[in-house]
């Protein structure tokens, strides 16, 4: 099976310091949901795996967090496309959980659900606890410049190292497709 991770906030919706609280507030990063659509069609599975520290803090329950992400998946399928799952940490930063990225546990989980083994797998995020999660389980982490990706480009001390870096979802699922038609060649 061919599997794409993908954080949610920054990654395929616009972020707020202020959390997406409501179906209202989700609003997609340009381009975002037709690259979900061009992962599809390149025979992807497409899990997004987001921490959601909101519900933890009281800005949001459970029913909402579905209402957003039936919003974010009603948007892919009305382009011909698909999210296989939605996986969520529901927990706040003092609960020290271990799905909370950058613990791995939510990562493990999807490897677990699904069958799958994560090494090599591309995991797509803004932030750099996206990308320690995903470097935790042996997946490829990949880093975006929406939502925080550039904050976290800017802060970088070295951590980084050789992780790629693209402007947004559209353009690291091109750069993946097209890595991918180059070893088919």
């Amino acid at each position: 099976m061919k599997l794409v991770i993908l954080d949610r906030d920054g990654v395929i919706n616009e972020d707020s310091d202020a959390f997406i609280k409501s179906p209202d507030e989700w609003r997609p990063i340009p381009g975002s949901l037709e690259a979900i659509v061009r992962l599809n069609n390149a025979g992807y599975q497409v899990v997004v795996a987001t921490n959601q520290s909101g519900v933890a803090r009281g800005l949001l329950d459970i029913q909402a967090l579905q209402r957003i992400h039936d919003k974010m998946e009603s948007a892919v399928v009305a382009l011909g496309g698909r999210i296989s799952a939605v996986f969520f940490c529901p927990h706040g930063p003092d609960d020290h959980c271990d799905c909370r990225k950058p613990a791995p546990g939510m990562l493990l989980e999807i490897g677990r659900r699904l069958g799958v083994e994560l090494t090599g797998v591309p995991a797509i995020g803004d932030s750099l606890r996206d990308l320690q999660a995903a470097g935790a389980v042996g997946a490829q982490p990949i880093l975006v410049l929406t939502g925080k990706g550039e904050r976290t480009l800017a802060n970088d001390d070295g951590e980084l190292g050789a992780v790629p870096v693209y402007s947004d979802l559209a353009a690291a699922v091109a750069a993946l497709l097209g890595s991918e038609e180059e070893e088919e060649a």
